[in-house]
């Protein structure tokens, strides 16, 4: 039998994908919001497609801050943007 591919629904453009095409945004439970590469950490995932575009429209539709249910400061949208540049280089 076919292995069931976990699907994940982007919080920016709202497309499902499967789990691996995406990548995952965590809130600790330090209540700190980083980029998890692994996707293995402990805390709240949110995910995004690994398009620049699905990171800028979950800033301006506030997908993040709805997924974690938390306002979101923008030098955190700023430092997961350098994150996000820094491993599409």
């Amino acid at each position: 039998m076919a292995k069931k591919i976990p699907m994940r629904q982007c919080v920016g453009c709202g497309e499902m994908k499967s789990k691996r095409e995406m990548m995952r945004v965590l809130k600790t439970p330090e209540d700190e919001i980083v980029l998890d590469v692994t996707g293995k950490k402990n805390g709240r995932g949110a995910y995004l497609c690994k398009q620049k575009e699905c990171l800028i429209s979950a800033v301006k539709n506030k997908g993040l801050e709805r997924s974690f249910k938390m306002s979101i400061p923008n030098e955190v949208y700023n430092s997961l943007e350098k994150e996000f540049d820094e491993i599409h280089e």
